[in-house]
């Protein structure tokens, strides 16, 4: 979003960054494996392509590195306010401005708003009675312990999503014992992953034109994934297939494979890729726990049989809070009327980006802009490029501010609501993507194509326009 406001030909802007570094969920993430599961060509920008990565997959060291690079090279740094958390945004109408305030006091006018605080950065920890009372170690992914010597140690990890299956097969090299709590199986790809030898790098390097291709036929494939997420289509069929196939490969235990298996649809919850999480769950360290757990004591984890497993470290890899989005930040809008009221039964803004009676106020990776098949980062430079186009608007028009028309929120919301109607995200699994009253307010349901098509200029019929008083 900053180098586009720099595109836009605009330095009077302020990036807020709470952290004293930046990153997002690259720099939160230390945990052992992170990496990222989109293709590391495609998981760059269009206008800084990278020849050099080292692997198909990159980790989570050389992808902050990049950002870093990024942020640097095109001017970003020094508009960064590190250790600068803003708590209120609150609109003027009389003035048609946002004022500001942080957590220190501080506070600032400015004209608009852009919040680019993303879906995966406020952990979600598991509400598990009498935790307080464990006298070990204890953790979230995203807040990784690296003083924790994990070595010989009986470590208990509660959860099984993207993160997990991650930093659980190194756990498994270091521990004495492993135990994995089990709510919900997910399913598990193949990573077809490997290292760039010099050679192809060099090739990346001298002949740009080739990186091109092979950023654009990674993101095809990924268009083509869409597919997968049809209620009862072959390809949901054929992923689920694989799946099973690469389970077995990897887990000769029938009783646990069993274990593992889901009891929902493939992408219904968020699909995975690992080569190695299933080789690590088949090691004699590792049990495997299905059982919910009833409460804590001091010593670990007892669960509902009765059964108590004794633990030095506790791990939680329990995602993140993903659908409420701002929260904390506190938004106060037209009429003094509160986004999080606006939003309480579940968040909707007109392509993801803007919400009714909150005039120049942007939301990057915003409601119904997450996605399932491809890359994210395509995403934000389509919202980024519409943001910049919505603030050339108000220049035309010789306007203060702008606001999507309730009906145009209305529609969009609606929708996505339908187009969701039959897809595999409707199969009765709960998901991150939804709210507790299954809600999904996360997930594009189309191709990215057709976000980056919506995107480009801004209707004017579907806002109004504030004009000097």
């Amino acid at each position: 979003m900053a180098i586009a406001l720099k595109r836009f030909s605009s330095d009077h802007f302020i990036v807020f960054e709470k952290a004293d570094r930046i990153g997002g969920t690259w720099r939160d993430n230390t945990y052992p494996g992170a990496a990222c599961d989109i293709m590391s060509h495609l998981y760059s920008y269009s206008f800084e392509p990278k020849p050099d990565w080292s692997r198909v997959y990159a980790e989570q060291p050389e992808i902050l590195a990049y950002l870093e690079h990024c942020a640097d090279k095109y001017g970003v740094t020094p508009h960064v306010r590190l250790g600068t958390e803003i708590v209120e945004a609150r609109y003027d109408e009389l003035r048609c401005v946002w004022n500001l305030r942080a957590a220190d006091g501080q506070t600032w006018k400015v004209d608009a708003v852009v919040v680019a605080t993303g879906q995966l950065h406020k952990p979600a920890y598991p509400t598990i009675a009498g935790l307080d009372r464990f006298r070990g170690r204890r953790f979230h992914s995203a807040r990784w312990d690296h003083d924790c010597d994990l070595a010989g140690a009986r470590i208990g990890v509660v959860g099984t999503g993207a993160s997990a299956v991650q930093f659980v097969p190194p756990l498994v090299r270091d521990a004495s014992l492993l135990t994995l709590f089990q709510r919900s199986a997910p399913w598990i790809l193949p990573k077809f992953d490997r290292a760039y030898s010099a050679y192809e790098k060099t090739l990346y390097r001298l002949f740009p034109s080739l990186l091109s291709l092979s950023r654009t036929t990674k993101y095809l494939w990924g268009e083509s994934r869409l597919i997968a997420f049809e209620q009862g289509g072959r390809y949901n069929e054929l992923v689920r297939w694989v799946a099973t196939h690469h389970m077995e490969k990897a887990v000769p235990d029938a009783d646990r494979r069993a274990k593992l298996t889901p009891d929902y649809p493939p992408g219904c919850k968020r699909l995975i890729i690992s080569n190695d999480y299933f080789e690590a769950l088949a090691k004699p360290n590792v049990s495997i726990v299905t059982e919910a757990i009833a409460h804590a004591d001091e010593d670990g984890l007892v669960t509902d049989d009765g059964v108590r497993h004794p633990f030095d470290v506790l791990v939680f890899g329990t995602g993140f809070e993903t659908t409420q989005f701002i929260a904390p930040m506190r938004v106060v809008g037209e009429s003094g009327v509160e986004l999080s009221d606006t939003w309480r039964d579940g968040a909707e803004a007109y392509l993801g980006i803007m919400a009714h009676g909150f005039p120049n106020f942007f939301v990057m990776y915003g409601p119904n802009t997450n996605l399932a098949h491809n890359s994210i980062v395509f995403m934000l430079e389509a919202q980024a490029h519409y943001v910049t186009e919505c603030l050339a608007l108000l220049d035309r028009e010789r306007a203060l501010a702008l606001s999507p028309k309730a009906a145009s929120v209305r529609a969009f919301s609606e929708e996505m609501q339908q187009r969701f109607s039959g897809s595999i995200w409707e199969a009765g699994c709960t998901s991150w993507y939804k709210t507790a009253s299954g809600r999904n307010t996360n997930n594009w349901p189309g191709f990215t194509f057709e976000y980056w098509w919506r995107t480009r200029r801004p209707r004017r019929r579907d806002f109004d326009l504030e004009r000097a008083h």
